[in-house]
């Protein structure tokens, strides 16, 4: 079954992308020609129709990179950290074609689920470490967490991400993040799009497949997609597909297509990849 369903959504590629206006992902990437972003829907369980225009806005931003020439990499908040020689890096970046202002993409200090983090009462110190996350990133020393913002409407084409950088050659038995409260969880957003050496797009929304909870807390939780879940995706993602790129994509805003919640933001730490967590950005 699962290859039948791999068969049928890379053959289902094409079409659903020229829905979305997007039949070649760098010739339709300008100014003169954007997509029309659709309402979110549920890829398990959705209706044909709602899946159809759900991926055609997804399928439409493409592969975005770090280094694209149409994205806004993180250059201009440099830490006077130390540099280091982690083999996975998440770097995150703005698609912002059209000038909106309306996306952000930054790892923030003091925004991330504490790990042996330090409080104060006010007269004496002590330590710290939230129930979501007993582990993180043993060199995030700042607590460190990742801000995706989309204001306003969905339908606006520009999207906040985060490009999992060292990851070209590996397969995938595990990705995950924490999400802190209040965050948007959504179909679509924030997703892992998950490009494999054949080609194929693959998508690993919040909530579909939705990430198990394997740890939480009343600020946070802690979501793993594990192989099942990996083979749930559309299109599935096996043990024998070999990674080219991942980014973390955040593209759903303040309106119906962003419910439940209309937050239009997320807050992310300790992103997961096969149990190594980062928990910074580079030079952080």
């Amino acid at each position: 079954m699962q290859t039948i369903q791999r068969a049928a959504a890379v053959l289902m590629y094409p079409a659903i992308l020229c829905l979305g206006a997007a039949c070649d992902r760098a010739a339709d990437r300008t100014p003169t020609s954007p997509p029309v972003a659709r309402p979110r829907a549920d890829l398990l369980g959705a209706t044909t129709q709602d899946a159809t225009e759900w991926l055609a806005r997804a399928l439409s931003l493409g592969v975005m990179l770090s280094d694209d020439p149409t994205a806004t990499p993180w250059t201009d908040e440099l830490e006077n950290d130390p540099p280091d020689n982690d083999p996975i890096h998440v770097d995150p970046f703005q698609f912002d074609p059209f000038k909106t202002d309306l996306v952000r993409a930054r790892w923030l200090r003091g925004t991330g689920c504490p790990t042996g983090a330090t409080v104060n009462n006010g007269s004496s110190s002590m330590g710290f470490t939230d129930d979501a996350c007993t582990t993180g990133d043993p060199k995030d020393n700042k607590n460190a967490g990742l801000l995706l913002v989309k204001t306003g409407p969905t339908s606006n084409f520009a999207a906040a991400g985060a490009e999992v950088k060292g990851v070209k050659g590996i397969t995938l038995t595990e990705l995950g993040y924490d999400l802190r409260t209040g965050s948007h969880c959504g179909a679509g957003a924030p997703r892992f799009n998950v490009v494999t050496m054949d080609g194929v797009n693959h998508f690993v929304g919040c909530s579909s497949p939705a990430g198990v909870p394997i740890a939480a807390s009343m600020g946070w939780k802690r979501l793993r997609w594990n192989v099942a879940l990996l083979a749930a995706a559309f299109p599935p993602i096996l043990g024998t597909d070999v990674v080219s790129s991942i980014t973390i994509i955040f593209d759903e805003g303040q309106d119906p297509s962003g419910a439940p919640d209309f937050a239009g933001l997320a807050v992310l730490d300790n992103i997961d990849v096969n149990g190594t967590l980062v928990g910074r950005g580079p030079g952080n």
